[in-house]
């Protein structure tokens, strides 16, 4: 166990100086970006009025988590195959099979900011890149609040109130929930949740909710649904 330990702190500081020198020896190509690497803009709030294009931004004002949604399925008898990261596809040509492979991607900084982002490309690393990418693109503000009827605690840990999203054939509702109940949903959406920073809710989902991607996309726009009021 320590030795999975220190492993991890090595990576995380192996990441964090990887991150810091793309950040140092990034060249903005937009206006948006110039403002922030001069620092005239500081506020995320600010830069979410304007279309980002570079997702350098997004980490130049703060540090978004990203992770992976599971919406593959490996190979198994009768579709009872085990999830997994990467959806496979492939096209028939006269050459023979050409796959290609897409993941979908979750980056968030746990305090009311989240993205969603989906990539597709030949090999597994470039799609999570693109995914990763588009995540940070979609940068979008979730309202936190205390809504639950038998809860006064005053701090942002639930949904201010309930909000529904649709995708597809998939419906999803967040209920308001008390502190300490827990994510009452399932694991793909508890990533999504997580990433924003809730940590307690109730939910209630219709549809074909085994196709995780529109079951994402339903608790995004559930979650967008938050700035309404």
């Amino acid at each position: 166990m320590a030795d999975k330990k220190e492993l991890e702190k090595l990576r995380e500081e192996r990441l964090k100086q990887q991150r810091e020198e793309h950040l140092n020896n990034w060249q903005p190509k937009t206006k948006l970006g110039k403002l922030v690497k001069d620092k005239k803009i500081k506020n995320i709030d600010e830069v979410l009025k304007y279309k980002i294009l570079e997702p350098e931004i997004v980490d130049y004002l703060f540090n978004p988590k990203s992770d992976i949604l599971n919406i593959g399925q490996a190979k198994g008898k009768f579709g009872g195959g085990k999830r997994r990261a990467w959806r496979q596809t492939q096209k028939k040509t006269s050459e023979g099979n050409i796959p290609t492979f897409s993941c979908m991607v979750v980056s968030g900084n746990e305090d009311g900011y989240v993205g969603l982002g989906y990539g597709r490309a030949k090999e597994t690393l470039p799609a999570r890149a693109k995914a990763i990418r588009k995540a940070k693109l979609n940068v979008m503000k979730v309202k936190r609040g205390c809504a639950s009827f038998d809860c006064t605690c005053g701090e942002p840990h639930t949904v201010p109130f309930t909000v529904e999203g649709k995708s597809g054939s998939c419906r999803i509702k967040l209920i308001p929930a008390p502190q300490g109940t827990g994510l009452v949903i399932g694991d793909e959406c508890k990533k999504i949740l997580k990433a924003v920073g809730i940590k307690d809710v109730y939910s209630m989902t219709r549809g074909k909710i085994r196709t995780t991607m529109n079951l994402a996309k339903a608790c995004m726009e559930a979650l967008k649904k938050t700035n309404s009021m």
